[in-house]
């Protein structure tokens, strides 16, 4: 498998300690728990895109009220567009890794879709997985009707690994010297 680019080359800036991933045109922020109750209860926020949430955020935030360690830095996160300041989507990481192994989604609605930020998104959070304790690998499963999302995945570093006529599972590996 292929890696992402190393880390001295790196397009965003991160800290395991909870702050932001940021890139150049996006923020990838912790999801606040008072914005997954909104998401969940139907409430609009101001600072969110018109058409979010999408049916995966608000399935991402029913997810997030189950398991509450997915609210932490390697957890969920809200997509903000930078220029706008508004909310466009969801990424994250599904805590914690199984054997090394840890997955994750991702969705922008679809005013924002088309523009590269679940690509710009999608390296963000690999990059950052890749250096969770414990993780060596990371991964994701794209539903076969979605072949947009299987690039995003390709674009971002991670190999087509299996396909079961409904889903195709991608991954990558961090080289050698920098596993856990």
């Amino acid at each position: 498998m292929s890696s992402p680019s190393s880390p001295s080359s790196s397009p965003f800036s991160a800290a395991p300690t909870g702050a932001d991933l940021t890139t150049e045109r996006l923020v990838l922020r912790t999801w606040p728990a008072d914005e997954v109750a909104a998401v969940l209860g139907d409430e609009r926020r101001t600072h969110w895109a018109a058409d979010f949430p999408a049916d995966g955020d608000r399935a991402i935030a029913g997810y997030m009220t189950e398991r509450p360690d997915a609210l932490g830095v390697y957890g969920q996160r809200q997509v903000i567009e930078r220029d706008s300041g508004l909310v466009v989507g969801a990424i994250g990481l599904f805590w914690p890794p199984v054997d090394g192994c840890l997955e994750f989604g991702y969705g922008i609605v679809p005013s924002r879709q088309g523009r590269g930020y679940a690509t710009e998104a999608a390296r963000a959070v690999v990059e950052f997985a890749l250096t969770a304790p414990g993780v060596h690998t990371v991964g994701a499963g794209v539903e076969l009707p979605n072949p947009a999302s299987a690039r995003v995945l390709e674009k971002v570093g991670l190999e087509c690994l299996s396909s079961d006529g409904a889903v195709a599972r991608f991954g990558t590996t961090a080289p050698e010297p920098d596993r856990r």
